[in-house]
């Protein structure tokens, strides 16, 4: 074990320690007894986080034939309850009402657990729901750093639980199709993937010292992260752009599009290496997070790239939220969740791909089955694609401000491609049409960092310090334990 690892492992057991003698706060730690759900028996669902995302979860799972929501789990009372009275008329039933997922989790007539928090409380949620033996539906990005997506693995592996990431891509036919279209060869061999997000998103106002609205839990609400000031206008939502919540928007639209690219390349793990590259650029504000960032992944003879442009942008070959495959006959354009297009070398059109599915009927198919390969995004997919968006903010969060010349000369010296040379010329005409002007603009130029994807950790130059920051420091009692605790 590493000098690193073994301190965590000290950190993190006596911070559990800690968290088990606290009184009155009950962490789940033994999975209940399997129950055994017949195909008519109707699957009792907790929903935790229904501001937002979250009430995607309620119609995927209230008023359905067989699922029946029995619990909201809110740290904001006001949305919560009023939530309760929503789902009442859509199921008939009104379910119960709590801020702690902790009461909810001692309840054992609840099947399923379906996680809309915000990001730093994804894997917290899911391992403490698998402990108490319950089947997760958690979104993207299933975790707020790489350890923690590795964790929950682990935890639903060890306790037999199913685990679906809320990656919808994958449930959906024309997804489906087009990557079954590349790997069938269709598009001869394919080396690179790229990722858009070119998605506008506005300044979001000065930072500042705010409060938390009336009815929220702002002890709860922080969690694992630290509890500290409130700098950000909009309590909901925005929090997206602040390192300790969130993971900007790699890994908030990002995800979705990231594990499309991974997954048609066939890839299988975190990688050999990432650089990542980028800034906040157009505006000043509350934001942390990179709003226009490239980050190019190293899978020796394949290479993934992803491109976050938050400020007005034209999509390319027709994408802006989508995925571009390039093989050596041709490439194929996913420009939504479910609908693309395959082309060949000279810009022809030679297969469509437009078809839907339900992400939540084949997590409630694998449930009944209890058969982990019958889910379209088994846990193990959505960690590695949210781990290489966490891998892309750890080079650029480790990184340097550099005029966009040094930038050119670095990803030279880096033996940078012609497909990235390609990308840092667009990205940079991509600025300069938003008025950003580069002769005096800084670009956050990051570290290139070597991976062993088997055990997922840094390695060779720069590794000691990228290591940090595969997890954090949690703060009692809202621990993620550690894999042999899990």
């Amino acid at each position: 074990m590493s000098k690193f690892n073994r301190r965590r492992f000290l950190e993190d057991s006596m911070l559990a320690a800690a968290a088990a003698s606290s009184v009155g706060l009950v962490t789940p730690v033994l999975a209940q007894e399997e129950k055994a759900a017949g195909p008519n028996d109707k699957l009792s669902v907790a929903i935790i986080g229904v501001k937002g995302r979250g009430m995607d979860h309620v119609g995927g799972f209230a008023g359905k034939a067989g699922t029946e929501v029995t619990y909201v789990v809110d740290v904001d009372e006001n949305i919560g309850r009023a939530r309760c009275e929503e789902i009442a008329k859509k199921q008939g039933r009104k379910p119960e009402f709590v801020t702690d997922l902790r009461k909810m989790l001692e309840d054992k007539s609840v099947d399923i657990v379906s996680i809309a928090t915000p990001n730093h409380w994804h894997a917290l949620a899911a391992i403490w729901a698998i402990q108490a033996g319950k089947d997760v539906y958690v979104e993207k990005p299933v975790s707020h750093n790489v350890s923690e997506g590795r964790r929950i693995v682990e935890a639903a592996r060890k306790h037999n639980k199913i685990c679906q990431t809320g990656t919808q891509c994958r449930s959906m036919g024309g997804s489906i199709e087009a990557v079954n279209f590349i790997k069938s060869g269709k598009i001869g061999e394919v080396k690179l993937a790229r990722g858009l997000c070119y998605k506008g998103r506005g300044s979001i106002g000065p930072k500042g010292t705010y409060e938390a609205p009336k009815g929220v839990d702002y002890d709860l609400w922080c969690g694992p992260a630290p509890k500290s000031p409130i700098t950000r206008k909009q309590f909901h939502y925005d929090w997206h752009w602040q390192w300790d919540f969130g993971n900007g928007d790699l890994g908030n639209q990002g995800i979705h599009q990231m594990d499309v690219a991974r997954w048609g390349l066939g890839v299988n793990d975190i990688g050999r290496g990432v650089l990542s590259y980028g800034g906040r650029f157009g505006y000043e504000d509350a934001g942390e997070t990179a709003n226009t960032q490239v980050s190019i992944h190293d899978y020796g003879d394949k290479t993934l790239v992803f491109e976050v442009r938050g400020l007005k942008t034209e999509g390319l070959k027709g994408a802006n939220v989508g995925v571009i495959f390039y093989g050596s006959d041709g490439y194929v354009v996913m420009t939504s969740y479910n609908s693309g297009a395959a082309f060949d070398l000279k810009g022809n059109e030679i297969a469509k791909f437009n078809a839907g599915g339900n992400h939540y009927e084949n997590f409630v198919k694998a449930v009944r089955s209890r058969k982990s390969t019958d889910l379209a995004a088994d846990i193990q997919e959505g960690h590695l694609s949210s781990a290489l968006c966490h891998l892309g903010n750890i080079s650029y969060r480790l990184g340097e401000q550099l005029s966009a010349g040094a930038v050119q000369e670095r990803l030279k010296a880096a033996k940078g491609s012609d497909d990235t040379m390609e990308t840092l010329e667009r990205f940079s005409k991509h600025l300069e049409a938003n008025k950003v002007a580069l002769d005096s603009a800084k670009i956050q130029f990051g570290l290139q960092l070597a991976i062993d994807g088997a055990r997922e950790t840094f390695v060779g130059p720069n590794a000691e310090k990228a290591n940090v920051m595969l997890t954090r420091e949690y703060r009692a009692p809202f621990v993620v334990p550690t894999a042999d605790k899990v």
